[in-house]
């Protein structure tokens, strides 16, 4: 008998996030069969089953040492979609081997929101050498290197940025990093529509943040302020 399917395989905005979401937080089972999803932020878990059209059992779980069950996962049992992601580039223990991932060039921006929100981060900071000069980043972090490039690369084809690549001080991840004047090309790629699925706080941060850094441009702002 054919198997059936839980999750509905037809790419459109949502789906492609929920795939830059399973990129950094997910998991395919050794079974060949599920699909595991892992997130501290409950939200997330949500926005990734919305994006999906699944609505299955939240569990909580416990990570490494740490006893508490800290963080939220979904476990989905489909044949077809595992099958679906390994032809795009994902597969089991994929942390430190992953590289390309086949996504359509119109859903990118999209995947990319997603990539973003699981292990994506967002920091300004007010930069002491220079009198009021207010600075931030847009980063993206990867432990395959074959990834990292290859999401530079794709980056660059969306937003003609070019960012930089550093590696954390033991070696085991790459950060992929887009300063002021980069992440003001690159961040409304992501947030093209004010109704995209994404993740609220961190929209709002951003969103913040751009506010003060326009009106330190503007030489409305006096008083440090961090987001």
């Amino acid at each position: 008998m054919k198997p059936l399917g839980k999750v509905e395989i037809k790419w459109s905005q949502s789906f492609a996030y929920a795939i830059g979401l399973l990129v950094t937080d997910g998991n395919l089972s050794s079974d060949r069969r599920h699909v595991i999803f892992t997130s501290k932020d409950l939200e997330l878990v949500n926005k990734f089953q919305k994006s999906l059209k699944i609505n299955l059992h939240v569990g909580k779980k416990s990570s490494g040492s740490n006893k508490n069950k800290e963080y939220y996962v979904i476990q989905i049992g489909d044949v077809l979609f595992y099958q679906f992601l390994i032809s795009i580039g994902l597969m089991p223990n994929k942390t430190k081997i992953i590289g390309t991932v086949k996504i359509p060039k119109i859903y990118f921006a999209d995947f990319l929101r997603g990539h973003f929100d699981g292990d994506g981060s967002f920091y300004s900071y007010w930069d002491p050498r220079w009198k009021s000069s207010f600075m931030f980043y847009t980063t993206f972090v990867s432990s395959s290197k074959i990834h990292i490039d290859w999401l530079r690369e794709k980056i660059f084809s969306l937003a003609n940025v070019k960012g930089h690549i550093t590696k954390n001080i033991n070696n085991s991840v790459y950060q992929l990093k887009y300063a002021k004047m980069e992440s003001l090309k690159l961040l409304p790629k992501l947030y093209y529509d004010k109704d995209v699925v994404c993740l609220k706080r961190k929209r709002v941060k951003i969103e913040k943040v751009i506010k003060i850094s326009n009106k330190q441009s503007a030489g409305g702002v006096t008083v440090a302020t961090q987001a």
